[in-house]
């Protein structure tokens, strides 16, 4: 659904997107029946990281994405999701700046709420409240429909992982950290990636 209104604001053409949606559901002409996968391990510095993918062919896929992890360590199934929180995330904005968040959050049913500026997320406007919502996984779209309806705009509504704890690392590492993050956001089948990042 995001996607779509994302599609729509960059005024993609109606038709390119319904054979997006068919090529991607497995109907039309163009049928891709794409496989979603998980990859947990470790980035440089022993930071946790998580790799939702979708695929159309495995045997290209992992191998891809192993050698991505040469500068750090890829795990087997369950190797670290016990060190994130699987959870609705929604991030969202207020055209008024300065807007109480914890009230909204109250309010929208969340669980948790933390500030969010332009330079976290590029949707969000300079002058305007930012947060990052965060929801039992059942309650996503509740909280997103509440937000909507009192004049936020949401612009990422989604499950996804929460790092339980953020280790400590100095700029050079952080700096080392975020190319590796990079590298493996830029492979054409990876749709997010999950870090034990602030």
């Amino acid at each position: 659904f995001m996607a779509v209104q994302k599609a729509r604001k960059e005024s993609v053409p109606k038709d390119v997107i319904e054979r997006a949606i068919q090529k991607g559901s497995g109907t039309g002409e163009d049928r891709v029946v794409m496989e979603h996968v998980v990859f947990e391990g470790y980035a440089p510095h022993k930071v946790p990281v998580i790799i939702e993918a979708y695929t159309d062919n495995l045997n290209r896929t992992v191998p891809e994405i192993r050698t991505l992890f040469r500068e750090g360590q890829l795990g087997g199934a369950g190797s670290n999701k016990f060190l994130f929180e699987h959870t609705g995330i929604v991030e969202a904005f207020h055209p008024e700046a300065g807007r109480d968040i914890e009230e909204a959050a109250i309010e929208a049913g969340a669980n948790e709420v933390s500030p969010l500026s332009a330079g976290q997320n590029d949707e969000i406007p300079e002058d305007a409240t930012g947060a990052r919502f965060i929801t039992d996984r059942t309650g996503v779209h509740e909280t997103s429909m509440w937000l909507t309806a009192n004049g936020w705009t949401v612009v990422t509504s989604e499950l996804g992982y929460v790092p339980k704890q953020i280790p400590e690392l100095t700029e050079e590492q952080l700096a080392g950290v975020g190319e590796f993050l990079q590298a493996l956001e830029d492979h054409d089948d990876v749709h997010r990636v999950w870090a034990a990042l602030a």
